[in-house]
């Protein structure tokens, strides 16, 4: 495959794209249709099928010098496969591995699959302590890579990702991926990144590096292999969000925002307390995006509690300035029943002047409305009336914004609150309801801090503010984990104390009823047991979101009031909900929830002068999840839990509205390539600027990688 004279130009990756993966030898009808379920169709996909470990025989340490006690790595041929029953009805599952130096037994509990992975003649990896029992060598429930015949000693074998339901192993990939190399012989991969960059960065060529990372011929070749493919993976995302973002600087128009600054400083002035340099400077910044001719289009990033809020209605009172109206959408109704309540609060008795030629009024009072799909339906129509002719200068809402009732006078400003809970698709239909061919412009919120390189490749076409001080005053948080009865009766008994002393407290819960496939404590259960027994006497409130949107108004309202002491709910208060009286926060089952929610709902309390508690309660059965529980008792800060939470839990999806359950990076890795983000972001802009002739196929080659749903996914977000 290095023969470089043939006459054939190079193959390119929409070529390899092209090619139907049951063109191979060895991939029939059924096999194919288990690779589609793998989201293999392709040559190029299945060049893409990376291994995900490698077992270096280069290296290999021989049966017969193994020694007690270590952990090492073997690898034999299985010879014998036994199971039977013991005692207490315990499976066990033995079986003989050879090399031909010597032997191993191997032995496992309760797995009786593994009388189906294992076979006489199949190789395989294991990885283990070795044990002595009888004499002889032995493994107890060893880590097992099933290797097939292709793992012949002196070399460095992959080991592909394997699917026991899709009847895919490692061995029969390995096969597949060397039959797609010997095929495109004597033709080599097309790399149209120019030579300069890969003489800078010193990378090597797509073709060197595709062959090695499934073909190394060392660990090193596999290493430099790895980055220059990692490289390629982030560089197509890089170079669509760059090109998204300069096109829509480059062709939308948006709105001229004339704002005199009367209305702000009024509203900066009767705050009474005098903003963080962080809510001073994310301020600059979005006054500026706004004084600009193409739209705002800025992701504010802010720690529970930084005042994201006050920095979204500065920008929504600066549209109001110069005669826009604004909108806030938040995902549910108790945020943005909160939302209402504090912004009619802040600007009460502000002044509008010559808003708009439709209210043919020189000045009025500016109006703050509330739509949510639990509004009466005459306050409806006459918001709907008031919103369309230009009256309401600022409306508040839920997912009922973006219904096709609702209409603007000239909408000029967008916030979009806690803004991962809504579709590209939703954020989108809100933006389209100004009026005319002219964008307004769009702040996202988000009180869940993420970690820089997730920011740089998911959200990296929109500009990002960060509030990274909290205001001064705020009361710092402890954390307690209550993992067995002992501690938990601390935790009523500073319920208790908390109440008595006049503040109120917060019990959350996973569930809204009892589920016998989840044993997690529901909000209705909890809410009785509480009020029977820790809690009894006390003004106990239950809040979940099957209630109407009355009942929800009106038992918030009772608690924000302090009627109410103690309020049992659900994740309808994560976000939002600000009740100063509020310090203890106790959340139940809490090691099944992730960091950053965790994080959300502890930040519920510590909003006012006293000091506040946060008690995690419940055990926790694995590692990761005592990881969790570890890292937010120790740490306050969503910046650094975010970084935690991402090494904890891996990336996900991050084209998130597909929500296929799997990471989109095939090889890079967010965590592991932090510097390889910033470097991709920074060689696209240098291409965008230099213009080369090789940026043509560079482009066609991200359009390849990354597929028309995720580029779709990147210019709509």
């Amino acid at each position: 495959m290095t023969d470089t004279t043939n006459a054939k130009p190079p193959l390119t990756l929409r070529d390899l794209a092209g090619l139907r993966v049951d063109a191979l030898n060895g991939v029939g009808p059924k096999r194919a249709d288990a690779l589609r379920k793998a989201d293999v169709r392709t040559v190029l996909d299945i060049l893409r099928y990376y291994p995900r470990r490698y077992i270096d025989r280069t290296r290999q340490e021989p049966i017969a010098q193994l020694v007690v006690g270590d952990e090492r790595m073997v690898v034999g041929e299985v010879r014998r496969v036994d199971s039977r029953r013991i005692r207490g009805n315990r499976s066990m599952v033995t079986a003989k591995v050879s090399d031909g130096s010597g032997t191993i037994s191997v032995t496992f509990f309760n797995q009786p699959w593994r009388t189906k992975q294992l076979y006489e003649g199949l190789d395989v990896a294991l990885f283990g302590k070795v044990d002595e029992y009888n004499g002889s060598l032995q493994m107890s429930n060893p880590v097992v890579e099933p290797l097939g015949k292709q793992s012949a000693t002196g070399k460095i074998v992959p080991v592909y990702p394997q699917s026991e339901k899709s009847k895919i192993a490692s061995h029969d990939v390995a096969k597949w991926v060397a039959e797609a190399l010997r095929r495109a012989e004597p033709r080599t991969l097309a790399d149209p990144l120019p030579k300069s960059v890969k003489a800078q960065h010193r990378f090597i060529d797509r073709h060197e590096a595709t062959v090695s990372i499934h073909q190394p011929e060392s660990m090193k070749a596999m290493s430099e292999a790895r980055r220059r493919l990692v490289f390629d993976e982030l560089f197509a995302i890089q170079l669509e969000l760059v090109r998204s973002q300069r096109h829509r600087q480059a062709t939308e128009v948006g709105v001229d925002h004339a704002a005199t600054g009367t209305l702000t400083d009024q509203m900066l002035d009767s705050l009474g307390f005098d903003l963080t340099a962080a809510q001073q400077r994310v301020i600059a910044e979005i006054s500026e995006d706004m004084h600009r001719a193409h739209p705002m289009h800025r992701l504010l990033q802010g720690d529970v509690g930084a005042g994201k809020t006050l920095v979204a209605v500065h920008g929504l009172l600066s549209g109001v300035e110069g005669g826009f109206q604004g909108a806030l959408m938040a995902p549910t109704e108790v945020l943005a029943e909160q939302h209402a309540i504090g912004i009619k609060a802040l600007l009460d008795g502000m002044i509008v002047k010559d808003l708009n030629i439709a209210t043919l009024l020189p000045e009025r009072p500016l109006k703050v409305e509330l739509l949510t799909n639990g509004v009466p339906t005459a306050d409806r129509k006459r918001i709907l009336a008031q919103t369309i002719s230009g009256e309401v200068d600022i409306l508040i809402g839920t997912h009922a914004l973006i219904q096709d009732s609702v209409n603007f006078f000239n909408l000029g400003m967008v916030v979009i609150d806690e803004q991962h809970r809504f579709g590209v698709e939703q954020r989108a239909v809100l933006r389209a309801k100004a009026q005319g061919d002219k964008e307004p412009d769009v702040l996202v919120m988000t009180a869940t801090p993420i970690p820089r390189t997730a920011a740089m490749t998911v959200y990296g076409d929109l500009d990002v503010s960060v509030l990274d001080e909290l205001p001064p005053g705020r009361t710092p948080i402890v954390t307690k984990w209550a993992a067995g009865e002992l501690e938990e009766g601390a935790m009523w008994d500073d319920v208790r104390a908390g109440v008595a002393a006049g503040r109120q407290a917060y019990v959350v819960c996973p569930l809204i009823d009892a589920s016998d496939k989840i044993e997690a404590r529901s909000a209705t259960e909890v809410y009785e047991d509480l009020t029977g027994g820790e809690l009894y006497g006390m003004s106990v409130a239950l809040l979940h979101g099957r209630m109407t949107s009355a009942e929800k108004e009106e038992i918030m309202s009772k608690f924000r009031a302090g009627e109410t002491s103690v309020l049992v709910s659900t994740t309808v208060i994560e976000v939002g909900v600000d009740v100063p009286n509020a310090t203890v926060m106790v959340i139940l089952d809490a090691g099944r929830f992730g960091i950053a929610q965790l994080h959300q709902l502890r930040g519920r309390v510590g909003r006012g002068e006293h000091a506040s508690t946060c008690w995690l309660a419940g055990e926790v059965t694995t590692a990761d999840g005592e990881a969790r529980i570890d890292a937010l008792v120790s740490s306050t800060d969503g910046f650094e839990l975010a970084e935690i939470d991402l090494e904890l839990r891996g990336e996900g999806t991050i084209m998130g509205e597909r929500q296929k359950g799997q990471n989109d990076l095939r090889l890079a890795s967010l965590r592991r390539d932090k510097d390889t983000v910033v470097l991709a972001r920074q060689v696209a802009n240098d291409l965008l600027d230099a213009q080369p002739p090789e940026l043509e196929a560079l482009i066609d080659d991200s359009a390849v990688i990354l597929g028309n749903t995720d580029t779709e996914f990147l210019r709509k977000g």
